[in-house]
Parts: structure tokens; sequence; C-alpha cells
């Protein structure tokens, strides 16, 4: 049996493996599997950065739902008063078209008891359009000055009847289909919420930390961005004083009593103009800062919550303006300026889709409801970058 065996080769054992060919195969073998199962885990696993942008665009999708609910929502509201103007309305010329026909009803009764024309005025009441009847000229010779007027009476309250009753139909269509819009927005708004609050809940202990690292971080850029901003708008309004100085000086040496007069006067005139607005929105402001703290509730106007287009509707109501519900027309209800001539009180308006806005306070700073989750408060412009602004409106 010993010749058959082989002679065992020669050459260098490593820890218990046989050759250098076996060596590294398995070497490698099991930093492949090492790799494999660090990899694994995080493989599946979006990043935190990735959470962040998710979580991010989440929200702005709510927000955006949340503009075209409350937009749904108004729709519904104003459609549901003209229903029931219309149904008030064609309650009434029913009413109206019924005493018509009495009336029509007591001349056929007269006819009957005097045997004149019954054939022709049982007809005329029963038929579906009696203006068929009344172009007969026998019939018509045969009724007096007061039946004619109430037979014509008769035909244009039936005609304005049917009428009133076709645009009650269709409102109340429109009506359906403004519920179903109001319902398909807030299921949206739901949706993009809770994927949000699932992603967020999902972060371990230590992820959370480094996502609030990087949220400061944010915040620390976009107060220099804002700081920026209001260095700017300090020197455009010394030099704004000092060309104003310059000019009077001018006008003064140039001009006699009576022009110097004239130029006071028409500086007040513009005084008291500027004045006007800036104490409404000075008003608007003090309204704002008083809703710091409160919740942010999509599709709120107050007074114990808001959402963003309601805070800044809200604000300006108090001041003595009324603007429309939501941004997309908001944004549209007053004169557009550039961000470095944005004043106190004007509307900021951020991202592509227009939806979001805050209330501009000065020195690059807003007030706002921001999102879900968060309160009412005091913020830079460039909370979300530079980028995001998409424009800046001055209501008054």
């Amino acid at each position: 049996m010993a010749s058959h065996r082989k002679s065992r080769p020669t050459g260098t054992r490593v820890a218990g493996i046989r050759t250098p060919a076996l060596a590294t195969a398995a070497l490698t073998s099991v930093a492949l599997l090492s790799q494999t199962a660090n990899a694994t885990p995080s493989d599946d696993r979006p990043t935190l950065e990735e959470v962040e942008k998710k979580v991010d665009d989440l929200y702005r999708q709510a927000g955006s739902a949340t503009e075209k609910y409350n937009a749904a929502k108004e729709k519904t509201t104003k459609q549901r008063k003209k229903v029931d103007t219309l149904l008030d309305d064609v309650a009434q010329r029913t009413q109206k078209l019924n005493d018509a026909r009495e009336e029509l009803g007591s001349f056929a009764s007269a006819q009957y008891r005097t045997g004149a024309s019954v054939p022709e005025t049982a007809t005329l009441l029963l038929a579906d359009s009696p203006q068929d009847y009344f172009d007969q000229n026998q019939l018509m010779n045969r009724l007096t000055g007061r039946q004619k007027t109430a037979v014509d009476d008769y035909v244009t309250q039936q005609s304005e009847t049917m009428k009133k009753r076709r645009e009650a139909t269709e409102s109340l269509e429109t009506l359906t289909d403004s519920q179903k819009d109001l319902k398909t927005a807030k299921s949206t708004v739901q949706k993009k919420l809770a994927t949000a609050r699932e992603l967020l809940s999902e972060l371990t202990a230590e992820e959370k930390a480094r996502l609030a690292a990087i949220e400061k971080k944010k915040q620390q850029e976009a107060a220099r961005k804002a700081a920026e901003l209001a260095k700017q708008q300090a020197a455009q309004e010394e030099a704004e004083r000092e060309r104003r100085e310059e000019a009077a000086r001018q006008q003064e040496s140039g001009s006699g009593s009576s022009g110097t007069s004239d130029g006071t006067g028409s500086s007040d005139s513009s005084g008291s103009s500027g004045t006007s607005t800036g104490t409404k929105a000075e008003k608007a402001i003090a309204f704002a800062r008083a809703q710091i703290g409160k919740p942010y509730v999509w599709g709120a106007t107050g007074p114990g919550s808001y959402d963003c287009s309601g805070l800044t509707q809200a604000a300006w109501k108090a001041a003595g303006v009324t603007l429309p519900r939501v941004t997309y027309d908001q944004v549209n209800a007053g004169t557009t300026v550039s961000v470095s001539q944005a004043q106190p009180g004007d509307l900021v308006f951020f991202y592509d889709d227009i939806s979001h806005v805050g209330l501009y306070i000065g020195d690059g700073m807003m007030i706002h409801a921001p999102k879900p989750g968060a309160y009412v408060r005091e913020e830079s412009i460039f909370y979300d970058g530079e980028s995001s602004i998409y424009s800046v409106v001055r209501p008054a």
C-alpha cells in the first residue's frame, strides 16, 4: 500500500495552508467576503445626504400640493355659494311660474264657464311649448290685454326657470369636480408628509446628529448671505439719501423762495405716500411677528396655526390690504422688484412652482411658516439657497 502513495511535495507551509497558491486564493476569498459583509447593509441604505435631499424634496412637494389644496378649497367654497344662490333663484322662479300658471288657469275656468275656446285653452295649459299656440291669430284675437300679459309672463318665467335650472345643474357638476380636486390634493399632501416622516424615523441617533449639523451649516451660510444683502441695502439707502440731499441743495441754490416752497410741497406729498405704504408694511410685520411660535399646519389661515400663504394673507389683512389665498395668485398681487430692492413688508416667493412665500422684514430676513413640524419663525431669505428665490413682490 505504501508503494502507491505519492510523495509529499516540498515547499513552505503557511499557517496550515499547504501551498502558496491555495493560501492566496483563501486570503482573497476571505477579503472579498469581508468586503461583501461590510458593504451589504450600506448598499441598500441611502446616504444621509440622499435622505436629507429626499426629505426636503418631499416637504417642497407637500408645500406645492398644499397650495393646490388651498386653491381647490377656495374654488369649492365659491362654487358652493354660487350653487346655493342659483338653487334659491330657481325656487323663486318656480314659484313665479306656478303663480303665472294659476292665473292662466283662472282664465281657462272662466272660458269654460262661458263655453268659449275650451279646447284651445286646455291645450295651452297642457302644452310643453305654449308659444306654439299663442302664435295662432285665432287664439290671440280671443285674449284680452290682461290675458295676453299673463300668457307672456308665463312664457318668460318658464324660459328663465329652465335656463336657471340648467345653470344650477352645470354648477353642481363643477362643484363635484372641485370636491374631487380637493380630495386628491389632500391625499397627496398626506402621502408626501407620511413618506418624509418615515424616512426621518429610520435615522439612527448618530445620523440625526449629523443631519442637525448639516442643517446648522446651511443656516450659517444663509445668515452670511443675509448679512451681505443687509450691507448692500444699507449702502444703497445711504447713496440714495446723499443723492436726495444733494438734489435739495442744488434746488435751494438755484430756485427762488416760491420755487423752494413748491419743491417742499412736492416732497411732502411724496413723503406722505411713502409713510402710508410704510405704515401698512409695519402693521403687516407686527402681525406676523406676533404669530412667531405658532405651528405650521397645511391649509390653515389662523389664528392658532398657519401655512405659508395663510400667514402672509393674514398679515396684510391686518394692515387693511386684501391678498388672494394662494401663492400662485399672491405673486401677481403687487409690483415685482429685485431682491436687492426688497423692502420690509414685501413678499418673497420661492421655487419654480411658487410653492412657498415669506414676509420680508429687512436685513435679508423674513418671517414665514416653513413646513410641517416647524413653527412660524424669523429666518434668512436664503434659508434654502439663493437659487430657490423666485421673486419679490410689493403688495402696497
